[in-house]
């Protein structure tokens, strides 16, 4: 029997890959993917077989990739970040379950560092609390619901983690999103705008929330948008847990 491997690749840092992740890789006969990820991928399996599609074949990649290990193959599919935060673990599992049991191939989802994870780390400390995450993107998420999950998570004073914000074709979403936004917290809010993560091309910034609209962002870009308590501190933003949270305390530290 063949076996399937949904691994996260993380953000693309090779030394932001698990053990776990490696080792699956390093098992594959085949590995399928979005072009630009099997790319991070090629230096460590040179030679191996790999099957790489164009943005927007999602569901192919994964047919491929259940249908491969189905006939007895060992296969690797893979996602940034995490398989299944915004990546090909749903969709995997869709296609495994339409293949008769007896025939199905056995399964493991590996995890991997979020993009999220990857731009929070670049910002100090943003997630100090409970969050959420949101993507922006209405190409399969309906935008009428993508503003409800907006509107409750900005009402609840949740920390928010915004993926996709903009892209070639999508513009206005990010300042919709931002309106919404600031019928429920300050326009000084401080917002962490992190471009492509622990790759080339970083960028990190802290702009204010009513600054956004005007930042350049693309779908390489995580905005992490701060909830009442959050603060800038110094060059890093600062979200805290709850406790030791004023910062006048810190006068009182003594080295000890």
């Amino acid at each position: 029997m063949g076996r399937l491997f949904v691994v996260g690749l993380g953000p693309g840092a090779p030394e932001l890959l698990t053990l776990e992740a490696r080792a699956a890789l390093e098992r594959a006969e085949v590995i399928v993917g979005y072009h630009a990820y099997v790319d991070q991928v090629r230096c460590w399996r040179p030679g191996v077989a790999i099957r790489a599609t164009p943005i927007g074949a999602e569901r192919e990649r994964a047919q491929e990739a259940v249908q491969l290990a189905a006939m007895g193959r060992t296969v690797a599919l893979v996602s940034s970040g995490d398989a299944g935060v915004y990546g090909m673990a749903g969709l995997a599992l869709e296609e495994w379950e339409r293949v008769p049991a007896a025939q199905r191939p056995a399964l493991t989802v590996v995890p991997g560092v979020t993009a999220l994870l990857a731009a929070a780390a670049l910002l100090g400390a943003p997630l100090g609390t409970d969050f959420a995450a949101i993507s922006l993107s209405d190409l399969l998420v309906p935008w009428p619901s993508i503003v409800r999950r907006l509107e409750a998570a900005a009402a609840a004073d949740f920390v928010l983690g915004l993926y996709n914000p903009a892209s070639a074709t999508r513009h206005w979403q990010l300042g919709a999103a931002v309106g919404i936004l600031l019928q429920h917290r300050s326009p000084d809010t401080p917002v962490g705008v992190v471009r492509a993560a622990y790759r080339d091309g970083q960028r990190t910034a802290i702009v204010a929330l009513g600054e956004v609209p005007a930042q350049p962002v693309d779908m390489l870009t995580i905005l992490i948008v701060g909830n009442s308590h959050t603060r800038r501190c110094h060059d890093w933003l600062l979200t805290p847990r709850g406790y030791r949270s004023r910062p006048d305390e810190a006068a009182s530290w003594v080295p000890g």
